[in-house]
């Protein structure tokens, strides 16, 4: 009888804090055994030469996300993890998005029927809270918080998602109580508002106006805004999607100060600058993404996050509109005014490549702070610890295995999103996942996605230790 039912021989084990070679053994979907020559298994992986790290997990994605218009997502429950499998990822956390006038329990019920049976990999939700009424603060929320749903997602831009300041602080005030992590998209609503007016009133439309109508000031502002509101209520919060040194320095403030202030970055604020929204007639609109990628200044910024910790995640924002669709990029038609531009690219098969290619392999990070970026910090973060983002005994076996010497261009023909284009086409990457497992199931072998739909699961997540309160607030009593 065999011990196991996977083996994976002579890889080089790497984890957020160590690196080791040896063997892996699983069972029952989790992992049993970590050690030399391990007894023989129903299956074996030769890994030598290749590592074998925790699976990614992408905490940010939007996934068959309705928007209330024409505008179509490109990319479905299915579509969508499989492509993140084929990126490495093992587990991605969507959200499910209230509209106005929608109950939050009625928008996590229509997201389970959007993914269920259809996902190959792992996955969770976030909430959005668009609609802070009597009964989402006084009920749904602190009902869902307890039943696993345990951060949530608000808004500081957007006609139909934006908080005021002062649903902003009862937000967070229901998210003290009750334990839940808040994730906050930090741009001032106003001043892109005013931005854009005038951008029109000059006829400045293009696409590349996009993120002149959003430039750093207003991520800066907004960021500093919520950080100051987090500080008055006594709440940690996670600035997501951070594009600028203006915005990494308002987090790095707050956390000199002690203040429980978490932040994540994005490839496309590492590897994208403004310059590819200027691309001729609506071809600057596959790069439009809020907040929009910057300049030189703004990457290196991001890179100095990522490597001195003020970001603790690293995640793709993937939100996918098809370019070449009336219910995609060009909802408006061929020639449209940017403001009318679906917010949002592809990315989730492609982050953990770029960040290996461009920061692993060129020395901006290490191997540790790889795994920590991309999979176990999230895991901590999100409730998952224990389950998910390491390579331990008892851990689920999540594990994509690597080749780092793998060399090959980005192509749009060789992705599995649901998209008709990649922002990265053509990029020349070092090091791809060509093994990926899920609770001891294989789902991408030698490159090829062979997964079935229905083999991920939903994942009920714990409190985060990071959402604990301080303990120091301005309120009274």
């Amino acid at each position: 009888m065999d011990s196991f039912d996977l083996v994976i021989r002579g890889g080089t084990v790497v984890t957020a804090s160590e690196t080791s070679r040896c063997d892996v053994g699983i069972r029952d979907g989790r992992i049993a055994a970590l050690a030399d020559r391990l007894p023989t298994g129903s299956r074996e992986i030769d890994a030598g030469g290749r590592l074998v790290l925790p699976g990614g997990i992408d905490s940010h994605v939007h996934i068959d996300q309705p928007s209330g218009d024409e505008t179509v997502m490109a990319d479905d429950f299915l579509s969508g993890t499989r492509s993140a499998a084929a990126g490495g990822n093992t587990t991605v956390i969507p959200f499910a998005l209230q509209h106005k006038g929608q109950s939050l329990r009625a928008a996590v019920s229509d997201y389970h029927a959007r993914a269920e049976g259809k996902c190959l990999i792992d996955y969770g939700f976030h909430l959005i809270v668009s609609d802070p009424n009597e009964q989402t603060l006084g009920q749904d929320l602190p009902a869902l918080v307890n039943d696993g749903y345990t951060s949530f997602k608000v808004f500081m831009t957007y006609d139909d998602l934006k908080l005021n300041d002062r649903e902003m602080l009862e937000v967070f005030d229901v998210a003290r109580r009750e334990g839940a992590l808040v994730m906050v998209h930090a741009e001032n609503y106003d001043a892109i508002r005013y931005m854009t007016e005038r951008l029109e009133r000059a006829g400045h439309t293009e696409p590349y106006f996009h993120g002149t109508s959003r430039p750093a000031p207003v991520e800066r502002e907004a960021t500093h805004r919520a950080i100051t509101f987090a500080e008055l209520v006594d709440v940690p919060i996670m600035i997501v999607h951070v594009s600028s040194g203006d915005a990494v320095e308002q987090i790095r403030w707050a956390q000199s100060r002690g203040l429980k202030i978490y932040g994540e970055t994005c490839p496309q604020y590492l590897v994208l600058t403004a310059e590819d929204l200027r691309g001729l007639n609506m071809e600057g609109a596959k790069y439009v993404c809020s907040p929009p990628p910057r300049d030189p200044e703004s990457q290196d910024a991001c890179w100095q996050g990522l490597a001195n910790g003020t970001f603790t995640t690293y995640s793709s924002d993937h939100c996918p509109f098809r370019y070449d669709s009336p219910a995609g990029k060009k909802r408006k038609g061929e020639r449209t005014a940017f403001r009318w531009v679906p917010n949002g690219i592809p990315g989730v098969e492609t982050r953990l490549p770029i960040l290996f290619s461009e920061g692993v392999v060129k020395g901006k990070i290490d191997l540790q702070q790889f795994v920590a970026l991309t999979s176990t910090n999230h895991a901590r973060m999100y409730g998952l610890a224990g389950r998910k983002g390491t390579i331990s005994v008892g851990a689920d076996a999540d594990i994509a295995i690597w080749d780092p010497e793998l060399r090959r261009p980005i192509r749009q023909e060789n992705l599995h999103h649901g998209a008709d284009y990649t922002p990265y086409e053509g990029m020349e990457i070092t090091g791809w996942p060509t093994t990926v497992i899920v609770r001891g199931g294989i789902v991408v072998e030698d490159g090829a996605v062979v997964g079935q739909p229905g083999h991920g699961t939903f994942l009920k997540r714990d409190l985060s230790p990071f959402a604990k309160p301080r303990g120091k607030t301005w309120l009274p009593g």
